[in-house]
């Protein structure tokens, strides 16, 4: 198996792909959080905001990271 050699290396477009899966389910956890309304008060509140902004900053480091292709991460 290649990923258990010694010279295996994550590429961009690996981590890029594993960012934007993470930003983009992070994020709709989040919104998720919101509509279900599992919290007692209603609206996104600070901390919902911020988890939301690096759920998203996430995402688009995770998209610009994907057309760099197979160079080592």
């Amino acid at each position: 198996m290649r990923m258990l050699s010694d010279d295996y290396t994550i590429t961009k477009r690996q981590l890029g792909i594993a960012l934007a899966v993470f930003g983009g389910l992070g994020a709709l956890a989040v919104l998720g959080v919101d509509l279900l309304q599992a919290g007692r008060q209603g609206g996104i509140g600070p901390a919902q905001a911020m988890a939301l902004v690096i759920m998203l900053a996430a995402l688009l480091i995770g998209l610009s990271l994907i057309p760099l292709g197979d160079a080592p991460a």
